[in-house]
């Protein structure tokens, strides 16, 4: 029987700007990256149940609903940390695309460590959640935070930044699978001859200048991911050439992102892709907050 339960939206996030430093002798890399959490989600409802342990289920098949989850996961460690005794349902509603570099995983173990943190009473801050989070993966950190950030180290230093400009974000992912794993094994930091302007992206969200925010976009990834999915460029130059201010992969990939001043130039894009690509995954969302 349940009797306590919460709903929780876990956001997707894109990366304004991505830059790789050095690789670590502990085989990280260390990173510079701007992060802006997106309008897209997916739903959580935790539900507390007399019978002791977690049980998840979700909308996708494919899904893992044991530890292989990482919103499973996330659970387990706050549950046995503080010893809770009644037992926890999950159910988890997937609308951010899998594997596709916008951290849906990540944010959906950021959701349920806030959800337990709530639903047992276990008084935790933002920070605390934070410092666990990591234990789980980079992004996790950032994904309790939300919000616009500067991102360093292996993507846990965080530093919030002035609000993202108002803008229409449209997203498009190719069916092509690339695990962030292949591309940072991939990635020659040491050779990267371009790096982007993250110093000139800070300038641009403190003068709330979205045209240069766009000019300065970039993302040393692609110089893994371009070559392995060409599609990745051609969509990027299409948005563009349909009016986006910019345009670039999030992440590992392989979701291209673009930036445009009205929703009316964003729809058309979405379905001139639609058309040229038969895409199946293309959305128009807005930043958060």
């Amino acid at each position: 029987m349940y009797r306590k339960e919460v709903q929780l939206r876990a956001m997707a996030k894109i990366n304004l700007g991505l830059d790789v430093i050095r690789k670590r002798e502990d085989g990280y890399h260390d990173l510079r990256m701007i992060m802006q959490t997106i309008r897209v989600h997916d739903q959580i409802r935790l539900q507390v149940t007399d019978e002791s342990g977690i049980r998840m289920e979700t909308n996708l098949g494919f899904l893992p609903t044991d530890a292989n989850n990482l919103a499973w996961r996330a659970a387990s460690l706050l549950m046995e940390e503080f010893g809770v005794k009644e037992g926890l349902f999950i159910r988890l509603d997937k609308h951010i695309p899998v594997a596709a570099g916008l951290a849906g995983g990540s944010s959906d173990a950021a959701a349920v460590l806030v959800g337990v943190n709530r639903l047992f009473h276990l008084q935790l801050s933002m920070e605390e959640l934070m410092k666990r989070g990591k234990s789980l993966g980079a992004d996790v950190p950032y994904c309790v935070m939300r919000g616009t950030a500067l991102a360093e180290g292996i993507g846990e230093i965080l530093t919030p930044l002035s609000a993202m400009p108002d803008c229409y974000i449209l997203l498009a992912k190719p069916s092509e699978h690339i695990s962030t794993r292949f591309v940072y094994t991939n990635l020659r930091a040491d050779e990267l001859k371009e790096h982007p302007d993250i110093d000139g992206q800070l300038q641009a969200l403190r003068e709330g200048n979205l045209k240069l925010l766009a000019e300065k976009m970039g993302n040393v990834l692609e110089t893994v991911t371009i070559p392995a999915c060409p599609l990745i460029e051609q969509i990027k130059t299409d948005m563009r050439h349909a009016g986006a201010l910019g345009s670039m992969m999030s992440g590992s990939g392989p979701t291209v992102f673009g930036l445009f001043e009205t929703y009316d130039m964003a729809q058309e894009a979405l379905q001139m892709l639609r058309e040229k690509y038969r895409l199946k995954v293309l959305y128009i969302t807005t930043p958060y907050p």
